[in-house]
């Protein structure tokens, strides 16, 4: 009885140690995605692409980092992943890329046979809902563009591009851990038909800043030639997240993913930006960064006196060759040269 005992005893204590290796901590600490609904995006159908988006080969997810938030108070514990450290302190200083060098390392006048410029196509976009700009009409301005998200459906990018669409803005990636599902083939394709092409995130404010940064990162790829990154800040009814954060934290917040996106692409990211959420957060703020502001029923100057800006999106109803339904049109802030210049100095 008693050799069988011990028996018993030894063959118990092997199986509970092979259980306690047999665990490792991810298979409990593995964070699962919210459910939020941002920027009135539905959720996506699929599975959200674990890594980075491009033609490269898939990558294994990069190892958590730490999050950066700024302002005395965290975000609510119940949106904050377990497990994941919080607070990583801000640069005294950070990092600023240039928008206009000095010596953008081109030639002032390099012809028509230069790889530096690409065609610039004349608008042949309509409206749906036509607005008179009288004198300040933006159809008097050279280089066009749209942006583009799941809501345009399959592009025709070649025909859209000989329409007048010289540049485009992609939808990446909303909050923390939603993925446009057309991002993916949109880049591509943009980048196939010759367009200047940069993505866009609609940012968040129930996340944290630097967990939202980290997404855009793993998702939009860091491509040479690509546009600057874009932070899309308004008020969104649709929103899942009714937080109407104080302007101070609104800012702090921004800058946060603003300056996490410098380091890593090296370019100072553009803020898009809407009248309302503008007044009660950005006027007369951030005046070393560049701006596309939403303005269809007037020019930005009446709408946002006093601030300079880049792009401006003059229509929500644009119509095009190329597309099924509607489309945000907008423009560049100056002559076709102004827009070589912009575009090689990056």
């Amino acid at each position: 009885m008693r050799s069988s005992a011990v028996s018993a005893i030894l063959l118990a204590a092997v199986i509970l140690s092979g259980c306690s290796t047999s665990s490792g901590a991810e298979d409990v600490l593995t964070p699962v995605p919210s459910k939020e609904t941002t920027n009135a995006i539905a959720k996506p159908s699929g599975p959200i692409p674990a890594a980075a988006v491009g033609d490269a080969a898939p990558q294994a997810s990069p190892p958590q980092e730490a999050l950066s938030w700024t302002g005395p108070v965290p975000e609510p514990q119940a949106l904050v992943p377990a497990e994941r450290p919080v607070g990583m302190p801000m640069p005294t200083e950070r990092p600023v890329a240039m928008l206009m060098p000095a010596n953008p390392g081109i030639d002032p006048d390099p012809g028509p046979k230069s790889p530096t410029r690409s065609r610039i196509y004349s608008h042949r976009f309509r409206d749906a809902k036509p607005i008179n700009f009288g004198r300040t009409s933006p159809r008097k301005l050279a280089v066009h563009g749209v942006d583009v998200s799941r809501w345009q459906g399959e592009i025709d990018w070649e025909t859209l591009r000989q329409q007048g669409a010289n540049f485009v803005y992609i939808k990446a990636t909303d909050g923390g851990d939603h993925l446009d599902p057309m991002f993916r083939k949109n880049w591509r394709r943009a980048k196939e038909a010759g367009l200047k092409h940069g993505a866009y995130h609609f940012f968040y404010w129930c996340r944290t800043a630097g967990e939202q940064a980290d997404w855009f990162i793993r998702n939009v790829p860091k491509e040479a030639n690509a546009l600057p990154p874009v932070i899309d800040v308004e008020w969104n009814g649709e929103s899942s997240c009714k937080r109407r954060i104080s302007p101070a934290r609104v800012r702090e917040k921004m800058q946060v993913f603003m300056d996490k996106l410098e380091r890593h692409y090296g370019q100072r990211p553009i803020i898009y930006t809407a009248p309302d959420f503008y007044r009660d957060n950005l006027k007369g703020q951030m005046l070393d960064y560049p701006f596309w502001l939403r303005s269809v029923a007037a020019h930005p100057s009446k709408v946002y006196p006093g601030r300079k800006w880049l792009f401006w999106q003059y229509s929500g109803s644009g119509l095009s060759d190329g597309v099924d339904g509607k489309i945000d049109l907008n423009v560049f802030n100056g002559s076709e040269s102004d827009w070589h210049d912009w575009v090689a100095s990056r």
